[in-house]
């Protein structure tokens, strides 16, 4: 089963409130309340690199896994989302 997902940090969708919000206030469904809202990404210098060093600790303990396997894990998902590709 395909579940949506941030096309900024990979996180998965799984609420309608996790959706981030467009700048009419509708709701966006290609990217999280934490990336995007009212029409514009919170971090817009943020980079590849720097996404992934903040999504590190967040994926590491929601998965139970190290801080490399976090790493490795977002440097290959991060670079193929919408907001990178």
């Amino acid at each position: 089963m395909n579940k949506p997902f941030c096309q900024s940090c990979g996180m998965p969708l799984a609420a309608a409130e996790e959706s981030g919000t467009n700048a009419d206030g509708s709701r966006n469904d290609d990217y999280c309340i934490y990336c995007y809202k009212e029409g514009a990404f919170t971090s817009p210098d943020a980079t590849v690199h720097s996404m992934i060093e903040e999504c590190v600790p967040h994926v590491r303990s929601a998965q139970g896994i190290s801080e490399q396997e976090a790493r490795d894990m977002l440097g290959k998902v991060i670079p193929t989302l919408k907001r990178w590709a």
